[in-house]
């Protein structure tokens, strides 16, 4: 047996990746993000997240997966486990009109991640005192929508680290 964060399966036509949460909070249906790029499955299959508020400190988003990190702003990150593959993470919805403001990045564009390590730092308090949904997607961008399992179910607990979504990635060739 493995633990979720060694819990990869390779066969001769796919690999099954278990995606960890990012953040601490409480799991939403995708379709329940008020964003239509998002709500519709056009950037791809996943859930969201309602982030905890934490008492001391920035909330953290952490590497959902180890990989590449290909994009990096201040309020989304995308890392790539493996080439062609890509996992999002979207700290809140219109979050880009803060212009960075409130987010403090942990990491590098183009680094290498581990599973877990911190990414970006955010007052979700804040993006809603603003008025902003901080409501968070997490997404296989262009992935089949088959391919993406959800581990828990919308409205349950999650805690950052823990399994969240398996995909089964179709080996390349």
């Amino acid at each position: 047996m493995t633990s979720a964060h060694e819990d990869v399966v390779t066969s001769v036509s796919a690999t099954r990746l278990v995606l960890a949460a990012p953040l601490d909070g409480v799991v939403h249906a995708l379709e329940d993000v008020p964003d239509h790029v998002f709500s519709a499955g056009i950037a791809g299959p996943g859930v969201a997240i309602e982030p905890s508020r934490p008492q001391h400190g920035p909330a953290l988003a952490h590497a959902p997966v180890a990989g590449r990190l290909v994009t990096l702003f201040a309020h989304a990150f995308a890392v790539e486990p493996s080439p062609g593959s890509t996992v999002l993470v979207h700290l809140g919805i219109d979050t880009v009109r803060l212009a960075g403001e409130g987010f403090a990045l942990y990491a590098s564009e183009g680094e290498e991640v581990a599973l877990s390590d911190p990414v970006i730092g955010w007052a979700p308090d804040d993006v809603e005192a603003r008025g902003l949904d901080a409501l968070s997607p997490v997404v296989v961008l262009q992935a089949e929508p088959d391919s993406v399992e959800l581990l828990v179910e919308p409205g349950r607990t999650v805690t950052a680290g823990a399994p969240l979504l398996a995909w089964t990635v179709p080996s390349p060739g």
